[in-house]
């Protein structure tokens, strides 16, 4: 389901992609910067103090962006799903690909629809352990790739 359609449907008061792009539904249904900026300086004037005192309120995440590339015969289909039952004690989302959240740190896989890769992004409160949630989830589907269950 695409990012407006999702709002539609469930009356959000605000939407957006990971690119930064921001809709809000107010105004149109469009992603639209300058509407972003204009709510970041409102909430900003409210706060009352400047961008870094506003920042130091929110935790610190990082990510970690990752490419796996694949052959043409895996069934990246079959991946994602061996991903979520290897983590199915988990809270998993499945709306955009499969987003799995493990305490404070969450990955989410979405596979491409124009090459044979998945996306995999991790977050965390520190780049490092980002990273090697990241590895750990490379190691897992390499790993479901080798056992030649994840071929068409």
């Amino acid at each position: 389901m695409n990012v407006v359609e999702a709002m539609k449907a469930n009356n959000a008061v605000i939407g957006g992609e990971g690119n930064g792009g921001i809709i809000y539904p107010e105004l149109h249904y469009g992603r639209d910067a300058l509407v972003g900026i204009a709510l970041f300086l409102t909430h900003l004037a409210k706060y009352g103090k400047n961008a870094s005192m506003l920042r130091a309120t929110y935790p610190n995440y990082y990510i970690s962006k990752n490419k796996i590339e694949l052959t043409a015969e895996i069934n990246v289909d079959k991946i994602l799903e061996g991903i979520q039952k290897k983590y199915q004690r988990h809270p998993i989302n499945t709306i955009d690909g499969v987003k799995i959240e493990l305490d404070r740190e969450w990955v989410h896989l979405g596979k491409s629809n124009t090459e044979p890769i998945i996306r995999l992004y991790a977050a965390s409160q520190s780049q490092t352990t980002a990273q090697n949630l990241a590895e750990k989830i490379i190691f897992d589907i390499k790993d479901m790739i080798n056992e030649k269950t994840m071929k068409n």
